[in-house]
């Protein structure tokens, strides 16, 4: 399936948000996901289903200023 993942294009098998980030080794509950631009919840990720094309987010918190 081909998936945009914060700008950049990749070939991924996912059928989830939840799977694609523990496929790209995104650890942790602090994470902010869009799919589409529109936000998915961390509960609401592995019910979230991927299609093809799909335009993805994945913002972590930065520290310092």
């Amino acid at each position: 399936m081909k998936l945009i993942v914060n700008g950049e294009h990749h070939d991924l098998t996912a059928p989830t948000l939840s799977e694609l980030l523990t496929l790209m080794e995104y650890k942790g509950d602090w994470l902010a996901t869009a799919v589409n631009g529109e936000i998915v919840h961390r509960e609401d990720r592995a019910d979230h289903a991927l299609n093809d094309n799909d335009r993805i987010e994945i913002l972590s918190p930065m520290q310092g200023g």
